[in-house]
């Protein structure tokens, strides 16, 4: 191939560029003869008698990037990619359901996975080769893509009869993977040994779990809370605490433009891999919101408030949706929009700032940032604190409030200068999910911080995803891109969504979110739930079939749709008093139990819900008027205590047929005692006399909890 023909094959587009996937659209100008996922790809495979060759990775996925570079934009590669295979790209964030079989198949065939994942199969979908990342040429033991596909073109034509007996296996080995038996229903003996398990690999010095690298997990935390609150131990908040303190600190933390990066690439949280996913900024906010309620301490309250205002700015769509990610590289390099020289800090700032920035931020002239590869340090400085505001003020003998006023006015120059730069690619897609997470953390901030703006911005996305992403027949689209698709919604859908529905009820105490949490809840039992073994599939019983109908359970770096599901149920259940929901929670934790109980660190997000079963839980009704003083007050005082295991059901006072009758039946006679806000306390709807009395209620819930956990 001449140049002239090279160049116009790499500017050729290929069947990607009618997709809406941002990942797709990257690729769509490769000379890869490329195929989205469609029968049409599959057929062309069966008619040419080919392999397929499955690429899976998302927008924002550094790696991608390189192996893109290196091979899918390489005309050697191409050409022998198209001679050998039918190639079909996919979307994980679009296609979740096909990146999780596959992604199963990786870790059976490798013991690990990643993206970008590489599968090789049979035209009928069936799997015999696994990996993940694979540079052009043999690399320090790992196979290059010109030789891998010399080995497969080589054993698909002369050996076929073990290529698809072992495609067999392997998926038969899939199918194995689950469903499981149900186990014995957990109790407060797996919440003992998961927060062992989670003690023992804590790192004292740098907070986290584990060693390089560190993922957030907040949920980790989230369920650390609840054995704090249970066991009275200090040293499940002290893991919280310092966990919270050290990332906020670190480079993981954006110090200009606020909102964590994907994760630490190191033990001490400060080289980060530099991408932000929108599911992180909402379950590390939630978190944070959560710490602020059991502490009380201001900087976790500020923590969540500044990855708000990072959402708000650069993540949500004008029509109030949020979008899914920013990258990690701009300008063909990960970080380079979030590095600093020390010559770039001093021309920004002026001589004090710049000495003070200097100082603060741990930046200097030969740079804190070495190159992943080589470890050569480039002059450029990864921001992050190793003190906190208050004891710097001190050591430098400046005022607090003078301090953060000057810190302030340092942060707004930076990110001034830095919006000068070239931003790193923005995933704009709308995930229905994701969505969720986001509006649960609004919504929950809204409630905590007494904050209805922030409840506006989740009521705006909630609006948005109902409103464009909701079928007439009540079930729910995955995504939206400058227009929606027709991709079914996954389990996460639901269950995430119903979950920040639930919580926009208890911001806003709008009726119609919990109809629609309770219309979302009644779908997702008809069109997910195993009615024979329990637990939910991953995908309805009217999605696209594969080769395997999976349940998720374990919480990794989301937690899974099944907890949160188990979650929502039980929530709803103590709001309607419908046992039956609270019954198929409890059936969904058994069908799980055994998985469970081999590692009970890995399901945090379901341990939870055990803690809400095994109790104490409260269901508590305030009556009242909204618009008055007493009712604010009262329900304030609810929301920023840490109350673990509880629902807050709101009544209009003196109305003799409120709304919430409709629901919740047993409200109806729950009303206010002479037009003053009134409290009901209830356990498993078991109430304590009504009070009008703040403290009164307050002191009933303290003494309840601590009775039934010191028992």
């Amino acid at each position: 191939m001449n140049e002239k023909e090279t160049k116009n094959k790499k500017t050729s587009s290929n069947r990607l560029k009618k997709s809406r996937s941002p990942y797709l659209l990257q690729h769509a100008q490769n000379p890869v003869d490329w195929y989205p996922w469609d029968e049409e790809a599959f057929a062309q495979a069966k008619k040419e008698n080919k392999p397929i060759f499955l690429s899976i990775g998302y927008s924002t996925c550094h790696w991608c990037h390189v192996m893109a570079h290196e091979s899918f934009e390489d005309s050697e590669v191409a050409r022998m990619m198209n001679e050998s295979f039918v190639s079909i790209k996919v979307d994980r964030e679009e296609r979740p359901d096909i990146d999780n079989i596959y992604m199963t198949v990786c870790q059976i065939m490798t013991g690990s996975g990643g993206w970008p994942l590489t599968i090789i199969m049979t035209p009928d979908k069936k799997p015999f080769f696994a990996g993940t990342y694979i540079p052009k040429h043999n690399s320090y033991g790992r196979i290059g893509m010109i030789e891998l596909i010399q080995r497969i073109d080589d054993v698909w034509k002369n050996r076929r009869d073990d290529v698809e007996q072992s495609a067999d296996q392997i998926t038969a080995g899939v199918s194995a993977a689950g469903p499981w038996e149900p186990g014995p229903e957990l109790g407060l003996e797996i919440l003992k040994v998961a927060y062992s398990q989670l003690e023992s690999s804590f790192d004292d010095t740098n907070g986290g779990f584990g060693s390089a690298p560190k993922f957030p997990s907040p949920h980790n935390l989230i369920f650390l809370l609840k054995q704090w609150k249970r066991f009275h131990g200090d040293k499940a908040l002290d893991m919280v605490e310092k966990t919270l303190q050290e990332m906020r600190k670190g480079g993981i933390y954006d110090h200009v433009g606020f909102g964590f990066h994907r994760y630490s690439t190191d033990s001490r949280w400060f080289l980060p891999h530099f991408e932000k996913m929108l599911y992180d900024q909402a379950l590390m906010a939630y978190a944070f919101i959560e710490a602020f309620q059991a502490t009380g301490k201001t900087e976790y309250k500020d923590t969540a408030e500044e990855i708000f205002k990072y959402v708000k700015r650069d993540m949500t769509d004008p029509a109030g949706g949020f979008y899914s990610a920013e990258d990690a590289d701009s300008e063909g390099e990960e970080g380079k929009f979030y590095l600093w020289t020390k010559n770039e800090l001093s021309k920004v700032l002026e001589d004090r700032d710049a000495e003070l920035a200097l100082r603060v931020f741990n930046a200097s002239a030969t740079g804190n940032y070495a190159e992943e590869a080589t470890g050569r340090k480039t002059g450029d400085n990864i921001l992050h604190i190793s003190k906190s505001f208050e004891q710097h003020a001190e050591e430098m003998k400046i005022p607090l409030d003078e301090f953060e006023k000057r810190m302030k006015n340092i942060r707004d120059k930076l990110f001034d200068h830095r919006e000068l730069r070239e931003h790193p690619h923005k995933d704009d897609k709308i995930l229905t999910d994701w969505n969720g997470l986001m509006i649960a953390a609004f919504a929950k901030g809204s409630q905590v911080f007494d904050n209805p703006n922030l409840a506006e911005v989740a009521v705006r996305a909630a609006d948005f995803i109902l409103g464009t992403m909701k079928n007439d027949d009540g079930s729910l689209l995955h995504l939206y891109r400058k227009e929606k698709s027709n991709q079914t919604g996954f389990i996460d859908d639901y269950a995430f969504m119903i979950w920040g529905l639930l919580e926009l009820y208890e911001a806003t105490f709008e009726i119609r979110f919990l109809d629609e949490a309770i219309k979302l809840q009644e779908y997702l039992i008809e069109h997910f739930w195993d009615f024979h073994d329990g637990g939910f599939y991953f995908t309805s019983d009217e999605s696209e079939q594969l080769i395997h109908r999976s349940k998720e359970i374990y919480d990794g770096a989301i937690p899974s749709g099944n907890s949160v599901s188990a979650l929502n149920l039980i929530r709803l259940a103590r709001i309607t008093a419908k046992t039956e929901w609270e019954e198929i929670s409890r059936q969904l934790t058994r069908a799980f139990a055994n998985q469970v109980e081999r590692y009970p660190a890995g399901n945090t997000m379901l341990l939870t819900v055990v803690d809400y079963m095994v109790g104490p839980s409260f269901e508590i009704v305030i009556s009242g008027n909204l618009e008055k003083s007493d009712t604010h007050e009262m329900i304030m005082a609810l929301r920023q205590k840490y109350i673990p295991n509880r629902v807050i059901i709101f009544r209009r006072g003196m109305d003799d047929s409120p709304e919430i009758v409709k629901y919740a039946k047993y409200t109806r006679e729950q009303k206010s005692i002479g037009e003053k806000a009134t409290a009901y306390v209830c356990q498993n709807f078991t109430c304590s006399l009504p009070t009008t009395d703040v403290k009164a209620m307050l002191e009933t819930l303290e003494e309840t909890y601590q009775a039934a956990t010191t028992s």
